[in-house]
């Protein structure tokens, strides 16, 4: 076994948390994989893994080799693509994150045409509203919505989500449709927050220039784009979000979500593409930002 094969064997333990199930994905038996990661343990002269009988996690000399060796071996997989033709035969794991909404609305519903086409790949999705380390976690890419401020990142900008204000038919019938400013001292917003234990600035508008806020009472704070959604429809309040997805769509023209203050919007949020600066980008990230790129751009006010 070289020394290249023993990386692959490390890197599908480590991400996997497992020998066991490293060795049912690679095929290999059980003692092959443990064999080659303590083979490179002793080439190295350090402990990679830390194995229990209830996990196993990387150390930190572990972490470093991960992400030294995936950049290894997405630059050997870049060298072995010059001599190969055409697409299909792009292969290795891609970890990509990006938020619940955009995952659900989006990307899983083109995801399989996509794979049906690039049959070797394979995809690590996390669809979760919480802003990840793309270093430290070892992904390849995430899409963001709204400002970024990860200057070691290569920044790849698709376009601006318009955003719009939304209630249900319940909560107007109780508290009335808002028309100006003033009037939303009498009504109530669902407050989003990634971090529990505070609440949003509240009602955000833009007026050409710049962005203001209208403090706002609320009962319940969020932080999931599902249950603030969720709590809309329920009645709990008004939401501020970006219109993604057919899913939003048809629950606009279905009336079960309504449209207000239509003068005082929050100005469109960005969304873009971030990775890691790499001399060399591997085949088959270039081909799923791509991919990416062309999927969200017509949901844009770019691409609309």
């Amino acid at each position: 076994m070289n020394q290249l094969d023993t990386l692959q064997i490390f890197q599908r333990v480590a991400e996997l948390a497992s020998f066991s199930g490293a060795a049912r994905q690679l095929g290999l038996p059980n003692a092959t994989v443990s064999l080659a990661v303590q083979q490179l343990e002793q080439m190295l002269g350090t402990r990679l893994l830390q194995r229990t009988t209830r996990r196993v996690q990387m150390t930190p000399d572990g972490e470093s080799l991960y992400r030294r060796s995936k950049e290894l071996l997405d630059d050997f997989e870049s060298l072995r693509g010059m001599f190969r033709g055409g697409d299909q035969s792009l292969t290795g794991r891609l970890r990509v994150d990006m938020s619940s909404a955009m995952a659900r609305e989006v990307v899983l519903p083109a995801l399989p045409d996509f794979l049906d086409r690039h049959p070797q790949l394979e995809i690590e999705l996390s669809a979760s509203d919480r802003r990840v380390d793309l270093v430290s976690e070892g992904f390849d890419c995430v899409l963001r919505t709204g400002a970024l401020d990860d200057s070691s990142l290569v920044a790849r900008r698709i376009g601006h989500l318009v955003q719009v204000n939304c209630a249900s038919p319940r909560y107007l019938a109780r508290y009335g449709v808002p028309h100006t400013l003033s009037d939303l001292a009498r009504h109530r917003l669902v407050h989003y927050r990634q971090m529990l234990g505070g609440r949003s600035p509240g009602w955000e508008w833009h007026d050409g220039n710049q962005t203001h806020f209208v403090p706002m009472a609320g009962n319940i704070t969020v932080n999931s784009t599902e249950t603030y959604d969720a709590a809309c429809q329920a009645g709990l309040g008004l939401i501020q979000l970006p219109l993604v997805g057919a899913a939003k769509r048809d629950l606009l023209a279905q009336g079960a979500l309504v449209q207000v203050m239509q003068a005082y919007r929050p100005a469109p949020m960005a969304v873009s593409l971030l990775y890691a600066s790499r001399r060399h980008v591997p085949a088959r990230l270039a081909l799923f930002m791509d991919w990416l790129h062309d999927l969200i751009l017509p949901l844009t006010a770019e691409g609309a």
